[in-house]
């Protein structure tokens, strides 16, 4: 490798999304980097390793290399989907092509074949289809997509191949290998930077020499000083350190930094001077003004003790968090995202859970925007209420976020936004509104909210007059009593009124659900379930999920347990990666069991299934008959005017 460009008072940065993040859209951290770095006069570009990586393994002459690998494993080990593949490489081969070529939407037609069920080679994935057969034997999927959804139809099956060769990748290259949460388990609450460590040290797998020949090419591309690594999740922690790895290797002189969500939540702590084997600096929370520090530092304009919120290892090897105090850019200065240097039309559309809010996450290309930094009620007690990301709240004006919603458009020619806030705020959202109303700005849009009484029936028909499809918020645990210690600021009447508002306006609506919260009982769930099957059944919901209650180390649950009566264990000892932390409830509930039943019925409500029916018919043991009275929603509808 040549030289790298000379020093200068502002050195040239590449920000790059590791592996694995989305497939779909870009993960936006690169995007409000490069487009607030621009906007202070640094030459910046950005990349997304995680799409390079996966096109790059599914192509015609990697799916070779892939079946050649395969035929070597002996037969004894091969697992069904790796028989599969080796029994239908040539098939696999003579379809890759066009298929990726469907999911980018460069090539709709295909879908016509795909839905006939014998252009595709069909792997262990497709068993899942079996759960849909009806009864008289006709299409299993057109309760989910009806007469007239046949690129849904053939989305969802092109994706489903495509998890196959996931799968085959995972069992002949690469064990970790996974469209997303690749590797978690190596850096997810990991209090040891050991697994991470030796994974590291290991020989690298043909993903792995992939990944490491991409970030190579794009380094010499763009000639950097600095490069930036967001990892917003642990999935994307392995990644981040092989792409640096390379980057140490092949070109030394270059400055790599990490920041992300997964370590502005997990590596607080951090003191493991492992880590900076890898990298030079690791940053915290908001990235804008501790890198315009860093590119101080690196230009020589400022020491090192000057650095904020970063941490550095010394020449003594200790790790510091050097904490240096300056204000935060002002979020209506941060500038506009920027998708330039992103290959815009090579993302994969998928359609992998027909859930109808999950495949937001998944289906179609959104530009990510942030209508206010922060959440304005920053008090549920299950959340990092006291980290950056919640506990600051700022916002922008209407204008300032319109004329950046425009400027977005104009530049990627797509008018699909995803308003990534923790809680989007009312008031912001309805100047919002107005203004793109009075612009004509037609945008379609969807993002979370609490469901709040401040959205009354007026609001929730401005906001779809502006161009609001879908909104997800916080139900939790369907209980009053669980809702108060939570500190949701809500009642499950007030959600049943709000969400049927939403729901009237034609906005599609999905509830974050949760079990095993602390001292919640087998009565609380049953009830809670009935509950939602109200909801569902009074059409103030279309879509929902239940998470399993997890505790943290920096939420109000975690840093006052006596409060919620429960017991921490002890955190492993380590100097690397904490956040989740386990904990005794003296109720002893066997939330897991739980949770089972409640997913299948879900699933059921969803569909329209078994919403007339006894919430005890989903658990396969015996649970106690619901309190709450049959029509409690339908009386708080009742109610609302």
């Amino acid at each position: 490798m040549s030289a790298l460009p000379a020093e200068s008072a502002l050195p040239r940065v590449l920000s790059l999304i590791p592996p694995m993040t989305q497939l779909n859209t870009p993960y936006p951290s690169t995007a409000y980097l490069t487009g607030f770095l621009r906007s202070r006069g640094v030459d910046a570009a950005q990349e997304d390793l995680a799409l390079a990586l996966v096109l790059r393994l599914l192509t015609p002459e990697a799916l070779d290399t892939l079946a050649d690998e395969a035929r070597a494993v002996p037969e004894a080990e091969r697992s069904a989907v790796v028989w599969h593949f080796i029994e239908h490489a040539a098939r696999y081969r003579a379809t890759i092509a066009p298929v990726i070529a469907f999911v980018q939407g460069r090539d709709a037609t295909l879908a016509h074949r795909i839905v006939g069920r014998q252009y595709l080679p069909e792997g262990p994935r497709f068993a899942s289809l079996d759960v849909y057969v009806d009864d008289d034997g006709g299409d299993p999927l057109g309760w989910a997509f009806g007469a007239l959804g046949l690129h849904d139809r053939a989305k969802h099956l092109a994706t489903l191949y495509l998890n196959d060769l996931a799968d085959v990748l995972r069992d002949v290259v690469d064990p970790r290998f996974e469209f997303v949460r690749y590797a978690e388990s190596l850096a997810g609450s990991q209090a040891s930077f050991d697994p991470l460590a030796q994974a590291l040290a290991a020989p690298p797998t043909r993903v792995d020499r992939t990944l490491e020949a991409l970030a190579v090419a794009a380094v010499e591309r763009h000639r950097p000083a600095v490069v930036l690594l967001s990892v917003p999740f642990p999935g994307s922690v392995y990644g981040a350190f092989r792409i640096a790895q390379a980057i140490r290797q092949h070109a030394p002189g270059v400055v790599t930094v990490l920041g992300g969500g997964f370590v502005n939540t997990e590596l607080r702590e951090l003191s493991d001077p492992r880590v900076f084997d890898f990298f030079d600096f690791v940053t915290l929370d908001a990235g804008e003004r501790p890198l315009l520090a860093l590119l101080d530092h690196v230009a020589g304009r400022r020491s090192r003790q000057r650095l904020v919120r970063t941490f550095v290892r010394d020449a003594d090897g200790q790790v510091r968090l050097q904490q240096w105090q300056e204000p935060d850019v002002a979020f209506a200065e941060v500038g506009t995202p920027t998708w330039d240097g992103l290959p815009l039309r090579e993302y994969l559309s998928l359609l992998d859970m027909l859930n109808p809010m999950h495949r937001l996450w998944s289906d179609g290309r959104w530009n990510k925007l942030t209508v206010a930094h922060g959440c304005y009620w920053k008090k549920c007690s299950f959340c990092d209420v006291g980290l950056d990301y919640i506990g600051r709240y700022e916002g922008a004006s209407a204008a300032v976020l319109a004329d950046r919603i425009e400027a977005i458009v104009a530049e990627t020619g797509q008018t699909g936004f995803h308003f990534v806030d923790e809680a989007a705020p009312p008031k912001a959202l309805k100047a919002l509104a107005q203004e793109l109303l009075a612009r004509g700005t037609g945008i379609s849009w969807w993002g979370n909210v609490r469901f709040e009484k401040t959205f009354s029936p007026e609001l929730c028909q401005l906001l779809a007059d502006s161009g609001c499809i879908a909104i997800s918020g916080g139900l939790e645990v369907a209980s009053d009593r669980l809702l108060a210690l939570m500190q949701k600021g809500v009642s499950v009447d007030q959600v049943a009124r709000v969400t049927r508002a939403f729901s009237d306006a034609g906005i599609l609506v999905h509830a974050y659900l949760m079990y095993g919260f602390p001292t919640q009982t087998v009565q609380d769930t049953v009830d809670a379930l009935e509950l939602v099957r109200q909801l569902f059944a009074n059409g103030c919901i279309q879509s929902g999920f239940f998470h399993r209650f997890a505790c943290t180390v920096h939420s109000p649950v975690g840093l006052n347990p006596q409060d919620y009566g429960i017991t921490l264990h002890p955190l492993p000892p380590g100097g690397f990666a904490k956040n989740d932390v386990g904990f005794t409830d003296p109720t002893g509930v066997d939330h897991d069991a739980l949770g089972m039943g409640l997913k299948k019925a879900i699933y059921n409500y969803m569909h329209g299934i078994g919403l007339e029916e006894d919430v005890r018919m989903w658990f396969p043991f015996k649970v106690p008959k619901t309190t709450v009275a049959r029509q409690r929603i339908a009386k708080a509808l009742a109610q609302r005017g």
